[in-house]
């Protein structure tokens, strides 16, 4: 009798501390999983996947131990991002991070559950990602470039240091989406400033010398870059052509100028990567993406080259330097 009542005693003890132990010993917390898919190359957005990581310790996140990145990139093989996002589906990430349209576009495709955060995208309402802006009414939320002006500005900047500018010879690639909106802005900046444009479909590394020789052709006295993964993965090359053509280029992100651009006016996307974040987080909080504003860019980036100008015997105006946000000697 006396071990029956000592066996419940001991019974009843193992049981309370059993229950007073935190349910996280009993099973262990999932760590969250966000897959990072992008149409370019490590190497060429290494700036901003790192601003991306960035924004993410700076909200408590360690990679490896309460948080999980799988990376995806294409190199510039476009057809590849729609295996990204299947496989992403697959492996049932938390987030999806797009680094750009066409990213999310394919991750669109792929799920309409698992959420989708967008590091940047020109126009997402035009291009169908988002209902509207302020609500975006379904899985995808994130970031966007869309300011109207930066053609302009980036026209204007060409006039500046080329006074006789009346050629402008644009690479972009016509399939990615959002081209024709920002096709239709440039047109209507070029026709202000009385500039004729070239337009030039890159859409795959072998267009790359093509499209400078059509722009000797075309009598082009400056290059604009528009942004493509096709051509963000080739930028040295690009940078390299312009400068042996003899061409001032303006390009869209701060990378091409460190690159050897000659220089870029834009929205800064390493700020918009570190952005990209918060919403990731406020995500694995629990708010939907359908009720997360997409918001638009708040810092730009004007940058020169100056070893890029001497290499053109290119003088860049003093009125034109004293406006950079950072110059390159």
């Amino acid at each position: 009798m006396r071990f029956r009542t000592a066996g419940i005693i001991i019974a009843l003890v193992l049981g309370a501390l059993l229950g007073s132990l935190p349910s996280e010993a009993q099973q262990p917390k999932k760590v969250p999983r966000i897959g990072f898919q992008s149409a370019a190359s490590p190497a060429a957005l290494s700036a901003r996947t790192e601003a991306f990581r960035q924004g993410l310790r700076e909200l408590g996140y360690v990679e490896g131990k309460n948080i999980v990145i799988e990376e995806r990139y294409a190199e510039g093989k476009l057809d590849r991002l729609k295996d990204f996002a299947a496989e992403f589906v697959r492996l049932k990430v938390d987030v999806i991070v797009t680094a750009a349209p066409s990213s999310t576009r394919a991750a669109k495709e792929a799920t309409s559950t698992i959420p989708i955060v967008m590091a940047f995208d020109n126009d997402p309402v035009a291009n169908g990602l988002v209902a509207s802006l302020a609500r975006p009414g379904g899985n995808i939320t994130g970031l966007s470039t869309l300011a109207p002006e930066i053609s302009g500005k980036q026209l204007e900047l060409l006039k500046e240091i080329v006074p006789r500018l009346s050629h402008v010879a644009v690479l972009g690639t016509a399939t990615l989406p959002g081209y024709t909106t920002v096709k239709k802005e440039m047109e209507l900046a070029a026709a202000a400033f009385k500039v004729q444009l070239q337009v030039l479909d890159v859409r795959g590394p072998k267009d790359i010398e093509i499209a400078f020789r059509e722009a000797r052709k075309g009598r082009a006295g400056a290059v604009l870059v528009l942004a493509s993964p096709i051509l963000e993965s080739h930028r040295t090359q690009i940078a390299d052509l312009a400068a042996k053509n003899r061409l001032p280029a303006i390009y869209w992100a701060a990378e091409w100028v460190e690159a050897g651009g000659l220089m870029t006016y834009g929205a800064s996307l390493t700020d918009l990567y570190r952005r990209a974040a918060t919403y990731v987080d406020k995500i694995l909080k629990g708010a939907k993406p359908a009720d997360l504003p997409v918001e638009q860019p708040t810092k730009f980036e004007f940058v020169i080259n100056l070893k890029a100008a001497k290499q053109i015997g290119l003088t860049i105006p003093p009125n034109v330097l004293a406006r950079a946000d950072r110059v390159i000697k």
